[in-house]
Formats: structure tokens, sequence, C-alpha cells
């Protein structure tokens, strides 16, 4: 029964070359806490791009039937949180980058800038 689980052969699609065949340790799959951010890749045999496609439940269920190993992927809360005003900008980071070279005290002055919780510092 092992030998059969490692023969399984894969059908996926390239969008320059059409079906392919693959093995399931061509196929890498990553299962993502945001549902729709979940996808399955491999690297075309023929034209040799990687391709990306996204997987939802059912071929999530379907490439693990077929001997392909899952990664999980946990997004950081952070990453989910709602943000207000424009986006920052390379001159905000440059900016930023010169400040930093001017500052006495980086951390005494961001936390000036926006109060919270002391912190202790050693």
């Amino acid at each position: 029964m092992k030998e059969a689980d490692e023969m399984a052969t894969i059908k996926a699609s390239c969008p320059s070359c059409g079906d392919v065949e693959l093995t399931a340790a061509q196929v890498r799959l990553v299962v993502c806490t945001v549902a729709d951010w979940s996808y399955y890749s491999f690297t075309c045999d023929q034209c040799s791009d990687e391709v990306r496609k996204p997987a939802g439940s059912e071929v999530v269920s379907l490439l693990r039937t077929g001997g392909v190993k899952v990664e999980r992927w946990t997004v950081p809360a952070e990453a989910m949180e709602e943000h207000e005003g424009a986006p920052i900008g390379y001159d905000d980071v440059l900016d930023f980058a010169l400040w930093l070279e001017r500052a006495n005290d980086p951390v005494a002055a961001l936390t000036a800038l926006r109060p919270g919780p002391r912190v202790a510092r050693r």
C-alpha cells in the first residue's frame, strides 16, 4: 500500500504548458489560518515556471489524499488589523531612518509620541 501512495500521480495545470503530472513530493501545499490565503504550488517540468494556485478545502483534501504534506501558516493578528490613513511611502521610511540617526533615545521619543503602558527599561 505504501508503494501505491508514493506513486500517486497528481494532475495540475500550468498556465503556459497546460496539463502536467506531478508526484506528491513536487507539490507544496500551504494551509493558512485565513482560508482564502491557502495555496498549492509546483515548478512546471516543461517550462520551469513556478505555478501557484489557490487551495480551497476540496483541493486541500484531494492533495492530502494524494500524499502531499501540509505546511501550516498562521497569520499574525497584526496582519489582520484595520489601518487608517495613507500608506507609508519611501519618503516616510527615509525620514524615519534620518530621524533615528539623530535621536539620542529613540524609545523614549517614540513613547512620548504614542503614550501607552510604560515598560521598565534595563
